[in-house]
C-alpha cells in the first residue's frame, strides 16, 4: 500500500520539502494506524527541518536527517484506521488527534503510533483541522503553567509571544486558571488576544513588558523573545519566568534557581502528552478553550507552509490538509 508524503533528506530552506509517494507503514501489535487528515507547520518543525542547533543534529542527524525522521509532522489529527491484535484503547473508525514526538510523521496519509503514545480521542464537535491545533499549544501550556509554574487564582502573568500557537492557548489556559492576564504581542494581534481572554496588552514595538518592577508573578516566554535576565526586573519576590525555547544549559540554570535566587527559571519540555490530551478536550467542551488557525495548506503546499511560519507573522496554527 502507497501513501503521499513529504519528504526531506537534507537540512534547508523549505524548498527542501518534496512530495512524494512511499509505503504506509504497517502497525505493529501494540500500534494503530491512523488515516492523517491535518497536521501543522511549526516552529518545531522548522528548526527540525533546518537542522540549526547541536541538539537538533544529535537526535536527527549530523550530516543529513536519518531515515526515520525525513518525515516531519509532530500534531496529527485523523481516524483510526488499522489496530495491532493487543490494541484495547482505539477501535478503527475512532476521530483521534496527538502528539507524534520526536518520531514525526504527521506529513503524511498514514502514521503508526503505539496506543499509549500521546493519542487520545478528539474532542467532540471539532473537525480535524481544529483539533489538530488543539494538540502541542494547550498542552504545553498546561505543563508550563499548571504543573511548573502552579499558577494560582488573581496572580499576575505576562505571557510573551502571546498570538502564537502556544501563545493563544496559554492566554485561554491561564484566564481558565484564575490568572490576570497580560499578553505581550505586536497591535495589530491585539483585539485577537482580548477575544481569548486577555485582561491587557502590551505592545512589544511600542512598550516594553518588564520596564516596571514587581509587575508580575510569573512570566512565560513561549517563543524564546525575552530573558530571565530581562525578566527577572519585573518579577515579583517568588516570581517564575517559564521558557519553551533553549539549548541543554537552561536545565542547569532551572536546577539552580529552584535551590538559589528568590526568582526561579523554569525550563522543560511537554513530550508526554497522553493525560493532557482528554484535559484539552474537556476544557473545550467546558468553552475555556477554543482553536485558533491562522492560514490552512494543502500537503502539496508544505513547502509554502513552511514559509509563510518563518515570516514570524503567524496568528495561531497553520495547518496543513492531507487529502485522500
Amino acid at each position: 500500500m502507497q501513501m503521499k508524503a513529504a519528504v526531506y533528506e537534507r537540512y534547508g530552506s523549505p524548498s527542501v520539502l518534496e512530495l512524494r509517494e512511499m509505503p504506509a507503514p504497517e502497525p505493529r501489535d501494540d500500534q494503530v494506524r491512523i488515516r492523517v487528515h491535518a497536521t501543522t507547520a511549526t516552529a518545531a518543525c522548522q528548526m527540525m527541518r533546518r537542522g540549526d542547533t547541536v541538539m537538533a543534529r544529535v537526535v536527527l542527524g549530523f550530516f543529513r536527517p536519518r531515515r526515520r525522521f525525513r518525515v516531519l509532522g509532530i500534531e496529527v489529527a485523523g481516524t483510526v484506521e488499522r489496530v495491532g491484535r493487543r490494541v484495547t484503547r482505539f477501535r478503527p473508525g475512532d476521530r483521534v488527534f496527538g502528539f507524534t514526538g520526536f518520531g514525526s510523521g504527521g506529513y503524511a496519509q498514514y502514521v503508526c503510533l503505539s496506543e499509549d503514545a500521546s493519542i487520545a480521542h478528539a474532542p467532540a464537535g471539532l473537525s480535524h483541522e481544529e483539533a489538530c491545533s488543539l494538540v502541542d499549544g494547550p498542552t504545553t501550556a498546561l505543563y508550563f503553567l499548571r504543573d511548573r509554574a502552579r499558577l494560582r487564582t488573581a496572580e499576575r502573568i505576562a505571557i510573551v509571544g502571546a498570538s502564537g500557537s502556544i501563545g493563544t492557548a496559554a492566554v485561554q489556559v491561564a484566564r481558565h486558571l484564575g490568572a490576570e492576564v497580560t499578553a505581550v504581542c505586536s497591535g495589530r494581534n491585539a483585539e485577537l488576544v482580548r477575544s481569548l481572554g486577555a485582561h491587557h496588552v502590551v505592545d512589544y514595538t511600542r512598550d516594553d513588558y518588564a520596564a516596571r518592577a514587581d509587575a508580575f508573578d510569573v512570566v512565560f516566554d513561549t517563543v524564546g523573545a525575552s530573558s530571565f535576565a530581562r525578566a527577572r526586573r519585573c518579577l515579583s519576590r517568588g516570581g517564575r519566568y517559564l521558557i519553551t525555547v533553549g539549548g541543554a544549559e537552561l536545565y542547569l540554570r532551572d536546577a539552580w534557581s529552584r535551590i538559589f535566587g528568590s526568582r526561579k527559571l523554569v525550563f522543560g519540555m511537554s513530550v508526554d502528552k497522553k493525560t493532557a490530551l482528554p484535559e484539552v478536550s474537556e476544557l473545550v467542551a467546558r468553552g475555556a478553550l477554543r482553536p485558533v488557525i491562522d492560514r490552512r495548506y494543502a500537503l502539496e503546499a508544505v513547502a509554502d507552509a513552511h514559509r509563510y511560519v518563518e515570516t514570524g507573522r503567524k496568528r495561531g496554527n497553520v495547518v496543513i490538509e492531507v487529502g485522500a
